[in-house]
Parts: structure tokens; sequence; C-alpha cells
């Protein structure tokens, strides 16, 4: 086939094509092609070719037969890229061996089309391609086809007619260029090429009588502005409502009521499914929200364009309807304080900056931990300390003060979120409070915030019995009972200027002066304001923060913790000598011993022995404190003495005689004489096998090897110890 024989082809089919059809739509401020946009389209193409070279031979035909997917851009429908993937026959005449040229292209070819839709119904435009082909040779071998990788790139003006809004109809008259990657470059070069295409294109039409209806009004819309940080409240709770109105003379059915925030969902939110709605009739739609991850992104106030949809069916006919809403979004570090459990949503313990910060503070510590005293108490005491040391103090946020803003709910205050607190090293008593608990929370302490008139300020939980407040501190009215628990409320912002005590005093203070007026001050529990608003999500990034002197850290702390101890001890001291008891006595003993203070363990307990030399617990707390300072000699001597009377007194099934056949396997087991140690432990295990599970280690004890982090002095059973 050549040129000349259908060249006045083209012209002659596309003025067919405008005989047939109505010059359609001509609005002059609509853009058609955005108007007419469709989501992506299928179609299939047949191509007459005519090569522009000789090839040798005289083919009977050449024609290209193939399938077109084409997605046009959402924001740019003129630029439509496609995937086209076909053959192209080359069939040569079955004649003095010709037809061992005779071949089949497999091809596929990404591409980009450009199409301007001029009217209603006909659209021009251009398409460019290139891919790849495998060319099939099934006669040029007599043993087996052969085959041939090709380069394939096409160019085609593209004249389209739209007979409706899904069917389009191509004329293309364009060419294609082949080249072998083989030696076979017998078919190289230009081909013409005309061809036809029929694709069906998806989507509803814009002129179709369900497109226009309008049975749907909206009135009455509240929307107030918008807050990131309250992504996961907006997921289950309405800030909003619309009122729905049937305008029809008849009534809707299955209306499904959905919100839309194009860049910050995902999908519509479903509001409400009505199964019908009379002719008349209004219905009042709360608007909740799922807000995707992307809303905390966004940085000040951002004014946005959402949707209400309503979608339904209005005599047996599918309609849709959608209304435009503006209304500003508040980055994630606005709130406005209309409910305190807000402060939660700011409290972001899973942000890998502070449990690294955390771990530096802990490990710079943990050699001078008390395992008898409060851990909670102790990390958190770490923690003051550990912000003291790199310089973090209160200062009073000049543009809208707590004060100003707790008085007035509706007015919008910003919170700084804990890692941008954390390296600025400065912050209001809203960012330190929501700092310190967040800090806490990452290695596990229970925390809640504390705001009266005017402040806000942390509290956390010490796991102490509230019955054992005197390990604590010996004021009672120094802790809060809370569900049978003491909890210590802290003054944050005396942090960087005094220290943990003096902020530990200050923040019971501030709660004990409403006493009166319990309804002013109001405790917040972290877990179960989260539970309700969730932390906001970050896009986590190293702060580059100096973490400060470990040394310093430790040092504040030390100092702290023993006048703190100084306290409770001299309170045990003064009660025993009031009581001048034996049983006084011991216990003072014992709390000095597991608060590390060994000296005055032994005068204590000396002193109980001195009013009753018979009385055992004592005699055998000597022997505890001799273990706690690492004698494991000296502590046998004073244990086999105690069991040999316990065992001549007749009581060996008692309780005491058990606690130190275990004492005994707990001192061989440090001397490394497991064999020994192993033997005292299955005495106590034959008489009560609940007391030894957690001892378990020495049962099974072998040479050279230890279980791992065994502390000795909290594995240690003081005789009288039931009584604290």
């Amino acid at each position: 086939m050549r040129w000349s024989r259908w060249r006045g082809l083209p012209v002659g089919v596309f003025l067919l094509l405008l005989c047939c059809t109505s010059v359609g739509y001509t609005q002059e401020d609509v853009d058609l092609n955005d108007y007419y946009r469709f989501p992506f389209s299928l179609g299939v193409a047949y191509q007459n070719l005519s090569p522009f070279g000789d090839y040798g031979t005289d083919f009977n035909s050449y024609f290209d037969l193939s399938a077109i997917f084409k997605i046009p851009l959402r924001r740019v429908p003129v630029l439509q890229p496609f995937l086209q993937a076909g053959m192209i026959r080359f069939i040569a005449p079955e004649r003095d061996d010709q037809d061992k040229w005779s071949h089949t292209h497999w091809y596929i070819t990404p591409g980009l089309g450009y199409a301007n839709r001029f009217s209603k119904n006909f659209e021009i435009g251009l398409e460019l391609s290139g891919g790849v082909s495998e060319a099939i040779f099934p006669n040029l071998d007599p043993t087996e086809p052969r085959g041939s990788l090709n380069l394939l790139g096409s160019a085609a003006v593209k004249i389209s007619l739209d007979p409706s809004y899904n069917m389009n109809i191509d004329i293309s008259p364009g060419v294609k260029y082949l080249h072998s990657l083989s030696p076979l470059e017998r078919f190289n070069g230009f081909v013409y090429s005309i061809g036809f295409s029929a694709n069906y294109r998806f989507g509803e039409d814009p002129d179709a009588p369900q497109a226009i209806i309008r049975s749907i009004k909206i009135s009455e819309l509240q929307f107030p502005p918008l807050f990131a940080a309250m992504q996961s409240y907006y997921s289950k709770n309405p800030f909003g409502r619309v009122t729905i109105t049937n305008v029809e003379q008849f009534p809707i059915f299955d209306l499904v009521v959905s919100f839309f925030q194009a860049g910050f969902m995902d999908t519509p939110t479903k509001l409400a499914t009505i199964p019908r709605l009379e002719s008349g009739e209004s219905r009042i739609v709360d608007i909740s929200a799922s807000f995707s991850e992307e809303i905390f992104t966004t940085v000040g106030i951002v004014p946005l364009t959402g949707e209400i949809i309503a979608e339904y069916n209005s005599r047996n006919r599918p309609a849709k309807q959608s209304f435009s809403i503006s209304y500003d979004l508040y980055d994630k570090t606005a709130l406005t304080w209309d409910d305190d459990q807000k402060v939660g949503a700011f409290i972001t313990s899973a942000d890998s900056a502070l449990r690294n910060y955390t771990s530096f503070v802990r490990q710079a510590a943990k050699d001078y931990v008390l395992d008898s005293f409060s851990e909670s108490l102790q990390v958190a005491m770490q923690i003051f300390y550990g912000l003291k040391e790199i310089g973090c103090i209160y200062q009073i946020d000049p543009t809208s003060p707590f004060t100003q803003v707790q008085e007035n709910p509706m007015l919008v205050d910003s919170i700084n979120l804990p890692r941008n607190t954390l390296k600025n090293l400065t912050g209001d008593c809203d960012d330190l409070t929501v700092l310190y608990c967040a800090l806490l929370e990452t290695v596990g302490i229970e925390s809640a915030y504390i705001t009266v008139p005017g402040h806000i300020y942390a509290a956390f939980n010490t796991k102490v019995p509230s019955r054992s407040y005197q390990k604590v501190h010996p004021e009672k009215n120094m802790t809060l009972n809370i569900n049978g628990e003491l909890w210590v409320p802290v003054e944050i912002t005396m942090i960087g200027t005094h220290d943990f005590l003096s902020a530990w005093r200050k923040g019971i203070e501030q709660f004990m002066v409403l006493e009166s007026t319990p309804e002013k001050r109001v405790i917040t529990f972290t877990a179960q304001a989260q539970d309700l608003y969730r932390p906001v999500g970050l896009r986590e990034t190293d702060l580059g923060l100096q973490y400060g002197n470990q040394k310093q850290i430790v040092a504040f702390f030390k100092d702290a913790m023993d006048r703190l101890v100084d306290q409770i001890l001299d309170n045990y001291t003064q009660l025993a000598q009031e009581a001048n008891s034996k049983e006084g006595f011991n216990r003072l003993g014992i709390v000095c011993a597991q608060y590390r203070r060994y000296a005055q363990a032994q005068k204590a307990f000396n002193t109980a022995l001195s009013l009753d030399r018979n009385y055992l617990s004592p005699q055998i707390n000597l022997g505890n404190v001799f273990f706690m300072k690492q004698e494991y000699q000296n502590a046998l001597r004073v244990y086999h003495e105690a069991e040999q009377i316990l065992a001549s007194g007749g009581q060996t099934d008692s309780s005491l005689y058990l606690a130190v056949l275990l004492n005994i396997s707990r001192a061989y087991y440090e001397l490394e004489n497991y064999g020994k140690a192993s033997e005292y432990f299955q005495m106590v295990a034959e008489q009560d096998p609940a007391l030894v599970e957690e001892y378990a280690y020495l049962r099974s004890a072998k040479e050279g090897e230890r279980a791992a982090d065994v502390s000795s002095s909290a594995m240690i059973i003081f005789a009288g110890e039931e009584d604290l």
C-alpha cells in the first residue's frame, strides 16, 4: 500500500464527521477540558501503515492493532499520559520465498498526549510515545522462529469526535520510527500511519439529567475554626452542624451526607445516612472529620475550603451535590481552654528525642538510686535536675499569658510541643508542664496536670500505697492520696531557680490553699485525656541538644535525696524515741538500711537488742546490714545463729525461719557457693513454693553462671518489715 491510495482520506473522514454532528457547547466562560474531564479511558486503535523506504519486498499488508489506557492529569486535563500496547503486522505474499519476511512486532509504549476540546463534540491534539517492540519472524529460520528487539517511537495528530461524554472516536495521521537493536536492520526507518480509534471514557456526564439535580439545600451552618492538635477528637466528636433541607415537591431517598477536605483527608467522612427525607423536611447533621496526618504539617493559621457532600436518589435517579464551606485551621501548637483535657494532645511521650534525653539523665544517676525508695519519685527528681542543668527556665508568654487565656476559654492560646520547649529551654507554665509530663511518660511514670485559677502545673504517681506515706515524706499532707496511691505535685515553673523539694512543697501548697473551694482545682490524668485527645503527630528530627554535665545532675540529685532521706529518717527516729520500744527501733533500723544509712541502721538494731536481748528480728537484720555491705561471711554467721535459735525453739515452720533460710541461700550465692545456695533454697521451696518464685535463679545456679541484674539489697528480707 502506498500513500497515493488514501492521501485524501484524513480530510474526507474529518469533513464527514463534521457534517454528522452538531457544533455543541459554546459557553465562553467554561473550560471545556475541565468541564468534560474524565478519570480514565480504555480504547482500541487500528492503523494502516505505509513505509517511506523500500524494504526489498512487496508486502500485501501493513497494519497496527492496539489497546490504549489513558489518564488525564487532574489539574491539567489537556495533558493525558497513556500506555499503548499492541502489534504491528507485516504480511508478505506467499511466493518466491517472500513470506519469510512476514513478521509481527509486539510492543508497549508509554506516551503523553495533548488534547484540546474546542467545542462540546470536537477535540484536536498531538500524541508522542516511545517504547520497545519484539519482532517475531516465524518463517525466517526453518528450525525455529527468530526475534529482534527494536526501539519504537511515534508521533501523531489527533482529530477527535465526541458523540457523547463517554464515547470518543479519533482519526490520527502520524509517523512511526522503527530501529532494530539486532543486526537485522532491513526494516529500520520511518513509517507513515493513519488510524482510527474508539475510546470509552469512564465517569459521569456533567450534562446528564441526574448531574444537575438540586434537591438539597443547606442552611444554619455552624463551622468554627479547627485545631490540628484535636485531630483525633474530631474523628469521633462533632465540632459543627448543618441543616439539610429537601426543597423538592417529592421525597428523596438514601441520602448520605459526608464531609471532605482536599489535601488533609484520604476519603470523605460519612456524617449521616437518611433513608427518606420528605418534601420540605429538614434534618440537623453533626459534622465530624477523619483528618489525615497531613494536618500536622500546617504552620500558623491556614484558610481552607472544604465540602459538604450530599448523595441521594431523586425519582430513581442518583444525584450528588457539593457545598463549599470556608474555615480556618490552626496548627498543632494552638488550642482553646474550654476543656483542660486538650492538653493531653501535646504530651508527646513517643517522641524519640525525649526518650533519648530521659535515658541520658537516668544513666547518669543509675548508681545512686535507692532500690527501696519510690523509683518514680527518684526519676522525677533526676529529670527535674537534668532540665535545671541544661538551663531550662520559666518565661511568661508575653502574647497570651495563661491567666488571660484561662479566663476566656474561647481565646486561642498556643502550647509549645515538648521537643521545642526542650530545644528553646524556655516556656511558660503550660509549656513546662507539658514538657515535664511528657518526659515522665517516656519512662512509664503516670503523670497528670493540675489547673488552678490562672495556673497549670504537673503531678505524678509515686506508686507508693497511701498507708506508707512516711516512706515518701514524713508529712502526710505533702502527697495527694489518689485511688490509694500517693501522687506528688511539682511547681515546674520553679525549675532553674529552686530545688525539687521546694517545687514539690509549692505544688502542694497551691493545691491545699483551695481546700475550701475544691471546684477551683482540677486534676487531669494524662492517660485519660489522651483517650479523648491523642498526641499530635510529629516528624521527628534530631534536636542537636546538649544534654548537660552528668556529674552535675548526679550532684543535684544526691543532695536532694540526702535531704529528703534525712527528713524521713528524722521522723522515724523521733517516733522510735518517743515509743522507746524494741519494735520502733527495729523499724527505724530497717528504713535506715533500706536507704543505705548502714551506721544508723546498726545503731538502731543494737538499741532494739539492748531493750530485749532475746528479740531475734534486729539480730537477723544486723545480718542483713552485713549482707548489704557485701560482708557475706559476717552475714552468714549471724544468719546461722538465728537459724539455730529458731530451730531449737521449734519454729522451723515459721515465716521468720523461712526468711532466714532464704537469706542464707542468698549469701551463699554471693560467695559463689552454688551448692549450698541451692540446698537452702530447696528447703524453703519444700515448705512454701509461693515464697520462692522470684528467687528461682537460686535453684539452678551453677559454677560460672550467675543471674543477670539481681540487686542484692532488693532481694533481702527484713525481719519485721511487715510492720512498716
